[in-house]
This record gives C-alpha cells, structure tokens and sequence, in this order.
C-alpha cells in the first residue's frame, strides 16, 4: 500500500468505528480486524502502519468526530506526511480543501471533565490516553514470580501487584507456552489488585457477582490456591461462557451461576447471608481504561452514564444481602468518575445501616472518599475506584 492508502484506509476505518461508537457497536480493535480479514493484500506493515494512523487519530481527540476525514485531518496538523498523502483518486483521500473542518486537540470530553474524580489533576490527563504496559498475572496455585520472570524475556515486577509481570509491549503473552499451560493470564495490575483488596483465604465461599469471563473469579481462585468455593455470577450468557474453559486451563475449580434480570434476587436468595466474600466488580463508564480503548470517550454519554450509575446501585443492593455478618463487600469501578466511586459508595451507606469501612490495600493508590483510587497517572495502573465495606 501506498502512503496515501494506507490514509484511506484509515479514514475508512475511522467512519466505522465513529459509527460504532454512536451506535454502541463493536470496539476499535475489532473493527480493525475485520477491515483487513477482506482485504488480504495488505501485508504486515500496512495493517500495522494502518492501525498505528487510526488510534493515533482516536487518541488525539476526546471529542466524537463527524467523520473518518475530520479525525484523520485533524491528526496531519501534527504531521506533515499524512497531509500530503491527500493526493485524491485512485488510492488516496481527496484533497484538502481550505477551511475544512479537522478535530482538535484534546484528552477529556468537556461534559467529563466536572465528573472527574478531583485527584485527577489536569497534569495527569495524558496518561489517561498513553499506550498501555502489557501485565500479566502469575498463577499462584501452579508458579511463582522467580520462575516467569525467567520464562519471559524483559519481565519485570509491576509496582504494587504481588503477582504481577510487566513485559515488554511488544510481546505475545497469549502466544508463550507458559500461556497454555495456564501459568499466567493477561491481566492489568490494576485488575489484580481488585483481587488483592478481597483478601481471599482458603475455606472462604466468594461471590463474583459481575464475574464478566470471569478475569477476577481466576485470580481469586489462585490466591486461595483453589481453596476457596467460588461463584461467579453475570447476566450475560456469552460472557459468561468464556470462563469455563479458562479455569480449565488455569487448573481453577469455580461453579458459574446464569442471572436472569429482574429475577436475580431470587435465584440468589439460597446464598443469603452465607458468603465471606462478595466482589461487585461493576458495569461502569470504563474511563478508567481509555488507554486500552481510546474511543472510549466517544461513547460515554450522559445518558450512559446515569444509566450505569442506576445499574451499579442496584447491583449493590443485590449484593448487600449475600454477606454474612462479619463478611466483606468489595466494590469496584473501572472508573475514573465520581459519582461511579465515592458518591456511589456513599449513597449505598446512606441506603443501608450496618456497614463499616475497611482499607483496602493500604498505601496503594489515593484515598478517594470512602475507598481508594488507582489512576495511569499516578499508579500505573488502569484506574480503579475500590472501596472495601464489612457488614456488622
């Protein structure tokens, strides 16, 4: 491909995924896969040289595009190759025409920024959107740190996680032996430390209440060292689906529950008052991982918001009768926002009586209200909101 294909492509790619993000459709990474599963000409280079333009262009911009075009024009004001490979027809984009409209500079959404948590400081903004480190958690049940620091070339120890690697960005975790041998899963740190803030024991009964494909009932299963009777819990069949054959190859023993909305409170009322543990690890706004998902912002609505914020409480208030007295509720965002942290905690106390706070994990991250926060600026980490509530 040529330079000012490689451009069209782009641009072509950025209308889908614009629309995507309008239409809550598939992610940026997805769309660009299925972009070149049709159009096996283009080699190696091109599709990497093509995504490098499009999450460049996603990036530099908290604010939807009207187009593929705009975004892409927008990203040639800061370089000069990709303004010159608007040579028009055969392969490459129209011309540039005087006064056409481009995107501008910018790293949150104006609407977001009086959502943001205020230990966000501006000066942390660009990490929000900086490309993220590769982690993977270790399998505590089956290795140790020491033996897959010396499996994988250029690992490192993440800063906080007791069982996490750094590796170079580059690598293909998913590709290693030790990877199918079920010695370690990809996982940000910030995710484990989710799994920290539980303090998971052998003999406890846990509860994942939102367990996804199951990415924290694995980690959990391995700080007990398969010790602990696990349950992990979602409304979503297909997501669900995904954790069974993960556990087999972690070697994980974890009984998966199908929900079915709004009847969960009594397919979960024989787990009433009975569990050590239970993890709300909820639906939120995902401003916390802008730097895995960029377009990201270009989703989030205010309407999408209040929407998560409503489900969140009412997932808490699912969970809130699980505990056995003495047990812990931990609740968790991927979020970055205020009300989806701090002020979600706070209208739950608010809601029901009997409840203390606990820390979390300690010196890790900033104490945000009633939990701790975890932010890319300033931890390293995907941001995380954690709050750790024992009931009386």
């Amino acid at each position: 491909m040529t330079p000012s294909a490689r451009v069209q492509a782009g641009i072509d790619i950025l209308d889908q995924v614009v629309t995507s993000s309008r239409d809550d459709g598939p992610p940026a990474d997805a769309i660009v896969a299925a972009y070149f599963k049709t159009r096996r000409y283009a080699g190696s280079k091109d599709r990497r040289a093509v995504r490098e333009l499009v999450f460049r262009a996603i990036r530099r911009s908290a604010e939807i595009p009207d187009s593929g075009r705009t975004a892409m024009l927008g990203l040639s004001a800061d370089d000069r190759e990709i303004l010159d490979s608007f040579t028009g027809p055969p392969h490459g984009p129209d011309p540039v025409v005087k006064g056409e409209k481009r995107t501008r500079p910018s790293i949150v959404p104006q609407w977001i920024e009086r959502e943001l948590s205020p230990l966000v400081a501006r000066d942390e903004w660009p990490a929000l959107v900086e490309r993220a480190p590769l982690d993977v958690r270790i399998n505590a049940a089956r290795t140790s740190i020491a033996a897959m620091i010396d499996a994988f070339d250029g690992a490192e120890t993440t800063p906080h996680s007791p069982w996490g690697l750094r590796l170079p960005a580059e690598s293909r975790a998913d590709q290693h032996p030790a990877f199918a041998q079920g010695l370690v899963e990809i996982q940000d740190e910030g995710s484990q430390l989710i799994a920290l803030a539980c303090a998971a024991k052998p003999g406890m009964r846990i509860i994942d209440l939102c367990a996804g494909a199951g990415g924290k009932a694995l980690a959990l299963a391995s700080a007990t060292g398969n010790g602990a009777e696990i349950i992990a819990c979602d409304t979503n069949r297909q997501r669900l689906s995904k954790l069974a054959p993960r556990a087999d190859r972690a070697g994980a023993i974890i009984t998966t529950q199908l929900l079915n909305p709004p009847h969960e409170a009594i397919e979960l009322a024989h787990l009433a008052a009975t569990a050590d543990i239970v993890l709300v690890d909820a639906p939120c706004s995902g401003s916390g991982t802008w730097r895995r998902s960029p377009e990201g912002r270009w989703r989030l609505t205010a309407h999408r918001l209040d929407r998560v914020i409503a489900l969140q409480a009412r997932v808490l208030d699912l969970a809130a009768p699980l505990v056995k007295p003495g047990g812990a509720l931990v609740y968790a965002v991927c979020s970055l926002l205020t009300r989806e942290g701090m002020g979600q905690v706070a209208t739950f106390l608010g809601r029901h009586s009997g409840w203390t706070l606990q820390d979390p994990f300690g010196s890790i991250g900033r104490q945000d209200g009633a939990g701790r926060l975890l932010t890319p600026g300033h931890d390293q980490t995907d941001g995380f909101f954690v709050a750790r509530l024992i009931r009386s």
